[in-house]
């Protein structure tokens, strides 16, 4: 179950609550009752194991491409200029 944090408007205690995805919003502080107000937090989602994008998929450098990426591009100019010798 995720855990949510709020904020009171009235005093400003911040709190965590451990609730179901289907359950109700908190509406009132623990401590004083005043109205509160759901905190966007960090999220310390993280996917691990092989078959994820940074582990399987990620474009490897190889050299090949390392020395392709570094090398500019020949213009097209260049190659038509040496077939009108």
């Amino acid at each position: 179950m995720p855990i949510y944090e709020y904020k009171c408007l009235k005093c400003n205690h911040e709190f965590e609550a451990v609730q179901k995805f289907s359950e109700a919003p908190v509406r009132q502080c623990s401590v004083c009752g005043g109205p509160v107000k759901k905190l966007i937090s960090r999220s310390s989602f993280h996917l691990k194991g092989s078959g994820w994008y940074l582990t399987d998929y990620a474009k490897k450098n190889t050299p090949a491409d390392s020395r392709s990426s570094s090398e500019p591009a020949k213009a097209s100019s260049d190659s038509s200029s040496s077939d009108d010798d």
